[in-house]
Order: structure tokens, then sequence, then C-alpha cells
């Protein structure tokens, strides 16, 4: 958590940090990715056995360098196989013989899905990357019979029909999928089969009965909205309850494990609203967070169950005028949309009490930091906050305040502006288990440097890095990386220079 104080324009704004003061574990899997079907991001992201660069390629198709990508990242968890893709898709349709599978009409993206990755083949990528898999139910065109056959298939050792159907296909183990989604965005007009919520609740608390029946070691996430919507408010009421008939008796177990709030921002006309925009994310976990709460305290949720968190398990920057869904979404990111990727990550470190998985959308191609070529990757403005978000950015959240001006203008959303401070200077801190402190301070502000003093940091050696760029609307190319990572050392003596339109982190060990 960082507090603020708002100063007057002109007066001599200061940070401190508290490495003592530690708040709450941060759960690695907030650096989760996503991998839909959809655009570039399985067929020519993952997969790109059509490559002439066979350098490029593994043996099973699986492109090199996205692996080693996400390696670098110590991605933890990835969504699949949807996002919006996952209401009409059939498992059984990418399993088996690939030379059998069918090739279907797509109704998310309006496409043709060819069936040629499937589960086997994303749990093997899963595997060599190191990641855990979470997978998506088809709430649309789906049943539950299909969903318990996809869990029977995944997890079971028992000698029964999918289990070894698994087995036919070659392997023997179980994959242990432990993250399982209840539909995805059932609230929205865009979908197949959009719910309302009475009948989304009932829907999603009877298959959560059955698939805990068939597997109670799995964590089920409930499909939320914004977190600030009814919606959320209501499908919470109905679904986190306190039910032991369902649960074989257990007094320290529950139905459903996570809730998932999906938020994308953008401010395409004002790179300030743009970077500042993740503040309303904030807002929406604590009210997710809040809401939670109340369902537990009206249907008598004993403390024995562990409290349900927060799965933001879709968020990014994303202009869907400029860079369509339908289209493939290839956004190209502005040094503006890093530094909003690097205040929607403060977000999390500093909420990370609620949240127990977030996933950017989407991990290659599709609106990411990474995009691939015939000849290599190409990292976005948006990959260098992910890169030292993840690398460093775990552990336990500690506490910071800021002392500084504020923004006070018009918001993406519009909401933000009165409910949300907006100050020029966004922070966040962590101190990993072998005792390295990270302090993460984004200048938003589009014309001002600022030289604050810092309180805590331990003088001597001081890692530093910035992420910053000749204007906000500069972008990452193929040929020339205009933003990434400028590394140097500080003695902690002195005020911090904060360039303009900047992340800065400092690490030192305490």
């Amino acid at each position: 958590m960082t507090t603020f104080t708002k100063l007057p324009a002109g007066e001599q704004p200061s940070i401190s940090v508290y490495p003592s003061h530690k708040l709450s574990k941060i759960n690695d899997n907030i650096y989760g990715g996503f991998t839909e079907h959809m655009g570039r991001c399985i067929y020519g992201g993952l997969y790109d056995p059509q490559n002439l660069n066979k350098d490029l390629i593994d043996e099973s198709g699986f492109r090199k360098d996205v692996i080693e990508a996400m390696k670098e990242l110590n991605v933890p968890v990835v969504r699949y196989p949807g996002g919006n893709f996952v209401a009409t898709y059939h498992w059984l349709d990418g399993v088996g013989p690939r030379e059998k599978r069918p090739r279907r009409p797509e109704l998310a993206w309006l496409g043709v899905e060819s069936n040629e990755i499937g589960t086997d083949e994303f749990m093997q990528w899963c595997e060599i990357v190191g990641t855990e898999p979470y997978l998506a139910l088809n709430f649309g065109t789906g049943t539950l019979d299909e969903a318990l056959a996809w869990l029977e298939y995944c997890n079971s050792t028992q000698d029964t029909y999918y289990a070894n159907l698994r087995r036919k296909h070659g392997r023997e183990k179980p994959y242990n999928v432990k993250y399982w989604a209840l539909g995805n965005e059932c609230w929205g007009p865009w979908q197949v089969e959009q719910m309302t919520k009475e009948d989304y609740a009932k829907k999603a608390y009877q298959w959560a009965k059955a698939l805990k029946l068939t597997d109670p070691s799995i964590e089920l996430i409930l499909c939320g909205e914004t977190g600030h919507s009814s919606w959320d408010f209501y499908v919470l009421k109905e679904c986190v309850k306190f039910d032991t008939h369902s649960l074989g008796g257990s007094t320290t177990a529950s139905l459903i494990d996570m809730h998932s709030i999906h938020i994308y921002t953008a401010c395409e006309t004002d790179p300030l609203q743009n970077a500042i925009a993740p503040r309303s994310a904030e807002r929406a976990i604590e009210i997710a967070a809040s809401l939670i709460d109340l369902a537990r305290i009206e249907n008598g949720v004993p403390p024995s169950v562990p409290r349900q968190t927060i799965c933001f398990d879709e968020w990014n920057v994303w202009d869907p005028s400029r860079a369509p869904g339908d289209k493939g979404a290839e956004e190209k990111y502005t040094l503006s949309d890093a530094l909003a990727v690097a205040v929607w990550l403060n977000v999390f470190i500093r909420q990370s009490k609620y949240v127990g998985m977030a996933n950017i959308a989407q991990s290659v191609n599709v609106i990411s930091p990474l995009m691939t070529t015939k000849d290599g990757l190409m990292k976005q403005t948006t990959w260098w906050p992910l890169l030292l978000f993840s690398k460093y950015m775990r552990g336990t959240t500690i506490a910071t305040h800021v002392s500084c001006g504020a923004y006070e203008g018009p918001t993406t959303p519009a909401w933000q502006q009165s409910t949300v401070d907006s100050p020029w200077l966004d922070v966040s801190a962590t101190i990993s288990d072998d005792g390295w402190v990270s302090f993460v301070v984004v200048n938003v502000h589009q014309t001002d440097a600022f030289e604050i003093d810092v309180a805590g940091v331990k003088e001597g050696e001081v890692k530093k890095y910035v992420v910053s760029g000749p204007s906000w609307d500069v972008v990452n190319t193929e040929s020339e990386q205009k933003v990434g990572i400028e590394e140097s050392e500080w003695d902690g003596k002195g005020k911090l220079h904060l360039p303009k339109m900047s992340m800065t982190m400092l690490r030192w060990k305490q």
C-alpha cells in the first residue's frame, strides 16, 4: 500500500520507503500470461511451423524465441484457450491425430479454427516454458458433461473413458490442471449465449458442485465483470457460500476460490490520461474485495474457509478502435502505454492482499509486449516495465508514502476523477525473501522532471533502472528500439532525479 499527501504546485515532493513495514505477500501469479486462439497469438505466435527460418522453431513447431521470452519473464501461469474464443470451443476437436481434427467456423473473431493446437500441445508448451496451465470452460455452446470430461481428461488417474483417451493420445500421467474458469465475460453482449446475472449465477454454482466432486483439488474462478458492477455483486452473493454438502463435509473448502474481473485502459487523445487510467482498476479491486467480504458476511461463510481472492485475468492497455479484435488486435505501443503498464503493475503490488492472479492480455502478438516476425522477436515499449517487475517485484509488499502534486483534470474513465487520487508520482515497493528492496516510481508528468527526497533508501550501492524515451508517442520497431532500460548506480545520497515520462526502479540489499 502507498499512502499519499497532495502538495500544492511548486512544493518539494518526497517519498518514504519502509522496508521493515511488511504488508502482504505477493502472489507470483500476478505475472501470469494469456494465450487465446485470436489473431496471431497461437498460430504465428506460440506455434509457427511454416516459418522458413527453421532456427526459430523447435521440433514441435513452437517458437523458441517466444519460449525463451516467457522463461525470461518467469511466467507462473498461462490462461487458455480464451477469452471470447472459448464460448464456442469444443476441446474434443483439438485432441487426437491432427489429420482427423475438424476445421470449425470461429464466431468470436470471425475466423476458422484448424484445431492444430489443442489441449495436449498447449500442455506440452507449458511444460517447456515451466508454467502452469489455467483453462477456461465453454459457458456458451458447451455442456456440463463436456466440462467434466475435459477435467477428467486432464486430471484423472482412474481407469475411466476420458482418462484412458488421454493415455491413448500418448500421455500416461495426468496434467493436474489446478485453475479452471467458469466461463468468460458471460455478461457481454458480444458473447455467444450472453446470460443474465441470475442465469449465470445459477449455472456457475451447479457446475462448480459437479467439477469439485470430480476433482476437489482444483481452484474455480467465478466470472465477474469489472469489479464495480451489479453483476459482480449478484454472482458473488449467490456463489460465495458455505456448502459442506457439496464439499464432502469439509469446513475449510469453498466451491469458488477466485473472482475474475477484466479491465482494459486507454485514452488515444491524451497521453497523461492514458498513463494514469490504471488507477481506476485499483478502485475496482478495492470494491470487488469489499463485495467478496459482503458475500461472506451475509452468507455466513466461516473464517475456516480461506478468503476468495481476485483473478484479474484480462488486463492491459487496449484501444479496440485502433487495434480491432477481428483484425488481430496488434497494438503499436507508445511510451505513454509503457508508463500505463508500469502503473498497472504498481496497482497489483499495492493491492497484493486481494489479488490472487493477474494475466496480461495477451502474451504474444495480440495486444502484446512481444511481436513475432519471420526473423525474430520485437519487444514493444511495454515489455520493459513488465520485465523489470517480473524479475524483481516479488516477495512482500512494503509500505511507502508519497508527498507530491497531483493531476486534477478529466480522466478516462470519467468517474476516476472524483473517486481516485492521481499523483504525478505513482509508487510501489517490495522486499524479497533474501532482503532485496525493490522500489518503483512512475513519473507520469508530460513536461516536468522532479528532484525528490527519498527516505528509507540504504546509502551505498543502489542499482537504478530507468525506462523512458524522447517523446510520449515514440514506439519500438524491428529496426530501432527507442524505449528500453537504462541501467546505472546511485549512492542513495542527495536527491533522486526522475525524468519526465519515466519509470525508475531502485534496488538495494537491506
